[in-house]
């Protein structure tokens, strides 16, 4: 056995399973066992190589974990951050930015094995399973990332020289945002409307200070802020309501959103404090529309309606128009209420974003929204309605 006769046995079983030739696969597969840890070291050499040139094609390392997840299931995906931690190791000092290694942290991406060739033994022992099973996420993992597709690099990827300027916005730990958080989480977890508004005004009022803080500090030429961007994922079901909520969240925040509906995500692109903003008050409307969405249906099944799918998606598309609504009106108040002073800092840094869209996805199609159901629409305006957002200025623009 060489190694372009492993290489060739997974080209092999890669195709097979994109022809869903089943006897083929598993063919290739018993080959690839019986090759030991030398196969595996080719396998796992290919993975790396792969991840480094979808670097070059605008992933990044929380994209590929995401695709892995969404289309192969949690095993494979476990397979993608090991190897996205392996494939980290490659690089010179200096030449890997912080917001890179950022993204590993959350996605607990390190390097546990004792080596290469010994990994898929190792990854099939800490899962409790077999080795062929794990071969087999890897040439599934494989066959899915050698046929991503080329999307738009939000910041260049690490490998060379130092990166100097604003880098990519990332998980802040900042006790402004920290602070943020729990108090959404608070409103979230409570079972009384009047204490879950409480804490979410405080927290869109810590939020909006941030954010004008941040612009006028950019205004005075001091700031150096610059439009980014971050993805946010949209799984299913119900991905196209998550979609427009994010969309709503987004353009109440001076941002813009671009759905990849086939990938499973949205790109977001604004000033960082804006940013911030959408990932929060997304995040945290979706769990409220969630828990409104689940009542609704059971109070429908209790009155003798059944559950459907159209009601849900009704529901939660309803949700979404109607707190863009709530969040654009407090969005218009707050900057009011800021002075004419930032409307100019305002105005150049929506033409900013606008332009950042423009260079990045030229050529957008809008999708035309349907209502399925009328009583999921109604019930889901009335839950927007009671959602923890208080109707001043404070909730929509901060980060």
């Amino acid at each position: 056995m060489t190694t372009p006769d492993v290489e060739q046995w997974l080209t092999d079983a890669v195709g097979a399973l994109r022809a869903g030739d089943v006897r083929a696969v598993e063919s290739r597969l018993d080959q690839l066992y019986v090759g030991g840890t030398a196969a595996d070291g080719v396998v796992v050499a290919r993975l790396i190589r792969t991840l480094a040139r979808l670097w070059s094609y605008g992933w990044q390392p929380a994209d590929v974990a995401r695709v892995a997840g969404r289309r192969l299931g949690p095993a494979p995906a476990r397979l993608a951050v090991d190897l996205i931690a392996a494939q980290r190791r490659g690089y010179p000092e200096g030449t890997v930015p912080d917001w890179w290694d950022a993204q590993l942290a959350v996605l607990e991406a390190t390097c546990w094995w004792s080596s290469e060739s010994g990994y898929l033994t190792e990854r099939a022992r800490r899962d409790g399973t077999d080795r062929t099973d794990v071969l087999r996420d890897a040439v599934e993992l494989l066959a899915l990332l050698e046929r991503l597709p080329v999307i738009a690099t939000l910041s260049p990827p690490p490998g060379g020289a130092p990166r100097r300027g604003p880098a990519p916005r990332t998980a802040g730990g900042s006790r402004m945002l920290d602070r943020v958080r729990a108090l959404l989480a608070k409103a979230e977890s409570s079972q009384y409307p009047h204490e879950a508004e409480a804490f979410t005004a405080k927290a869109q009022e810590l939020m909006a200070r941030h954010s004008i803080d941040a612009a006028l500090l950019a205004g005075a030429g001091s700031g150096g802020d610059v439009p980014q961007a971050v993805r946010l994922g949209t799984d299913k079901p119900y991905d196209e309501a998550k979609a427009l909520l994010i969309q709503q969240v987004a353009d109440a925040n001076r941002c813009r959103s671009v759905w990849s509906d086939d990938l499973g995500f949205a790109t977001v692109l604004g000033f960082p404090a804006d940013l911030e903003a959408v990932e929060l008050l997304y995040t945290s409307l979706l769990v409220q529309a969630t828990t409104a969405m689940l009542q609704g249906r059971a109070q429908r099944r209790g009155s003798g309606g059944r559950r459907t799918r159209a009601y849900d998606e009704s529901f939660l598309n309803a949700f979404a128009l109607r707190i863009g609504e709530r969040l654009s009106q407090a969005t218009e108040a707050v900057t009011q209420a800021a002075g004419s002073d930032l409307l100019p800092v305002l105005s150049s840094r929506v033409q900013a974003v606008e332009e950042r869209v423009e260079q990045l996805f030229g050529g957008t199609t809008s999708k035309r929204l349907s209502i399925r159901d009328n009583e999921g629409w109604a019930g889901g305006t009335a839950a927007a309605d009671r959602a923890s957002l208080r109707g001043g200025p404070r909730e929509s623009i901060g980060r």
